[in-house]
């Protein structure tokens, strides 16, 4: 953890090619990409593959989720979770930035 205050949460993420998180949720939250990468989503059944360059700045809804880096490059972003931005719906199918 990198900053919290009684509204938001500060994250920094890495992992290194072939890694694979467990299934954990997000509340609302606004991702930053420190570097680019490309990483496979799970929810589910369901999947999504997103490739992120450096420098991105995009809103997350609530999600609840689990990833595994597909690329050949380290994954390396900030997440700032919303405190009051709702937990993650499982009858919604949201993976990834919007």
């Amino acid at each position: 953890m990198v900053f919290e205050n009684e509204r938001v949460r500060v994250l920094e993420y890495t992992d290194a090619p072939g890694d694979r998180t467990t299934e954990h949720e997000h509340p609302d939250s606004v991702m930053v990409t420190l570097s680019s990468f490309r990483r496979r989503l799970h929810a589910g059944d369901a999947y999504r593959d997103v490739d992120l360059p450096t420098g991105l700045a995009r809103w997350l809804p609530a999600q609840r989720h689990s990833g595994e880096n597909i690329g050949d490059t380290a994954s390396h972003a900030l997440f700032v979770e919303l405190k009051d931005g709702g937990p993650a719906r499982p009858d919604e199918a949201r993976l990834g930035p919007e």
